[in-house]
């Protein structure tokens, strides 16, 4: 008998055999895995078990005063508590998971079905959310299309894929009735002339009032990212993302909680007679405090502005180091003077120390700090800090301020 060779081939085909099979069982055990999970594409749950938390990760609200979560095994109560000045109603939301029962005892209008797919926002100061969060692709209706500064909805927009709305009084209610969208999202004064909210609810849209610049701080303001994040169950990532803000914006603040020298500060501007001053528990004040200045209405409770004559402000900021968010229109220290020429009695005139909010601004206007800055204070603290303790922090270079020349 001829006794044949064993070459090195069939081992290498057995293992490949045997790696092929190894592999298909564990395709398939991950194929079982995802079923296991029970859900499809759109985030629905296709087999309810009332035992099941379908939220294992919460989030927390640790800065805005004004936003409240409750979680429920397969849906969310979400309370906005102040929803404008002075309002005296509160607004919740009941965010049921898809696929599962609805609650009993809530308002129809009330009821909101997460994830949502679809979204439309009345505020750019919503759009870095989305940004952030990974769902512009969401997105396909805005109140001004000419005012956007974030990349992700600039670029959706030339590509067709986002409809101008309209603001307030304006919304056109009918373009939004054809987009029909899971959510809106807008603001609200508290005037029923002017708020689109009333109208937009009447009309059987779902819409979801975002309260941040009622928040007396800069990370109160920014923590609503958390609200949007709701409504499309990114509750873990905005965890995420905004514990990573929160936490630049305390390490920069500490480097400025020793300085000794504290530079007086001012903002704003003469308007029609009225000076509008920031009150000492507003957001501004904060960031003063933080950036280690002397916010000269610091002492002033209140947390909305202040309207004040010329004279008044002349009087206690005349030898102030620092002006800063002044006219939006001024170009240079000549449109300043050529205004009122009272504000050359300014020491920081004098010393050339203006800086404005106005760094980055689109072609139409739009100015990023009312945008992308409401969601990226550490960045703006930063600034400030720059400006008036510019060795603290001396790589850092102006990303929303520059300086009036």
């Amino acid at each position: 008998m001829k006794l044949v060779k064993l070459t090195h081939s069939k081992p290498i085909i057995f293992l490949c055999q045997f790696f092929l099979i190894a592999t298909l069982i564990i395709a398939c055990h991950s194929t079982a895995i995802n079923t296991s999970t029970n859900t499809n594409n759109n985030g629905c749950i296709q087999k309810y078990n009332p035992n099941t938390d379908y939220f294992p990760n919460k989030i927390q609200i640790n800065y805005a005063t004004g936003l409240a979560v409750e979680y429920h095994k397969h849906y969310k109560i979400v309370t906005i508590k102040n929803p404008w000045q002075n309002a005296n109603t509160k607004f919740q939301y009941v965010l049921v998971q898809c696929g599962t029962p609805t609650p009993q005892g809530f308002n129809q209008a009330q009821i909101i079905t997460v994830p949502i797919n679809s979204i439309v926002s009345l505020s750019t100061t919503h759009l870095p959310h989305l940004a952030k969060l990974g769902v512009v692709d969401k997105l396909i209706g805005i109140s001004n299309t000419q005012q956007v500064n974030t990349p992700d909805v600039v670029e959706r927009i030339k590509a067709g894929k986002v409809t101008q709305i309209g603001n307030n009084s304006n919304v056109d209610i009918e373009k939004l009735l054809e987009l029909n969208p899971d959510l809106i999202t807008t603001y609200s004064s508290g005037n029923s002339q002017t708020d689109s909210y009333a109208k937009l609810t009447e009309a059987g849209l779902k819409v979801g009032i975002n309260a941040e610049y009622m928040e007396d701080t800069p990370l109160g303001r920014s923590e609503w990212l958390k609200f949007t994040a709701l409504f499309f169950n990114k509750d873990e990532q905005a965890e995420k993302i905004f514990s990573e803000i929160a936490n630049k914006y305390e390490r920069v603040a500490q480097k400025a909680k020793s300085v000794k020298n504290r530079p007086p500060v001012f903002v704003g501007f003469n308007f029609k007679g009225t000076w509008y001053m920031p009150g000492g528990k507003s957001y501004v004040a904060k960031y003063f405090a933080d950036a280690g200045a002397n916010y000269l209405w610091r002492d002033e409770k209140s947390s909305v502005s202040l309207p004040l004559s010329f004279e008044v402000v002349l009087e206690r900021a005349a030898n102030a180091d620092y002006w800063l968010n002044f006219s939006q229109s001024w170009k240079n220290l000549k449109d300043l003077v050529a205004e009122d020429n009272r504000y050359a009695d300014f020491n920081a005139v004098k010393k050339g120390n203006l800086y404005n909010n106005n760094a980055r601004v689109n072609v139409n206007g739009g100015n990023d700090y009312w945008e992308s800055g409401i969601s990226n204070p550490d960045i703006v603290l930063s600034d400030l800090i720059k400006i008036l303790h510019p060795e603290i922090l001396p790589n850092h270079q102006l990303f929303y301020y520059h300086k009036l020349i």
